[in-house]
């Protein structure tokens, strides 16, 4: 009888610092959210929150500020992925 208490004790022990262990692994909450919509014609990148966004295809362009929402058509048949650049707002 006390045998079987004591392995009792020692299986619910363990599950408990296997879930203690398990919850201090949680990963930590992302540094920026996007979201994308891309229905026939045009695409729209929106940061959601902590992010600005803007186009660098062609390299980043000196005079422009990067924005929270982006958005950009191709009118050909079959188009590339093209390149949004990221800033993660601080």
């Amino acid at each position: 009888m006390v045998r079987t208490l004591l392995r009792t004790a020692l299986s619910l022990a363990l599950v408990g610092a296997g879930w203690v262990a398990a919850k201090a692994q949680a990963s930590p909450a992302p540094d920026f959210e996007l979201q994308v919509e891309a229905p026939t014609g045009a695409t729209t990148i929106r940061c959601v929150r902590g992010c600005t966004l803007a186009w660098v295809q062609r390299g980043i362009n000196p005079t422009s500020a990067p924005q929270p929402s982006f958005e950009y058509e191709c009118t050909a048949g079959r188009c590339g992925s093209g390149l949004v650049g990221g800033w993660v707002a601080r």
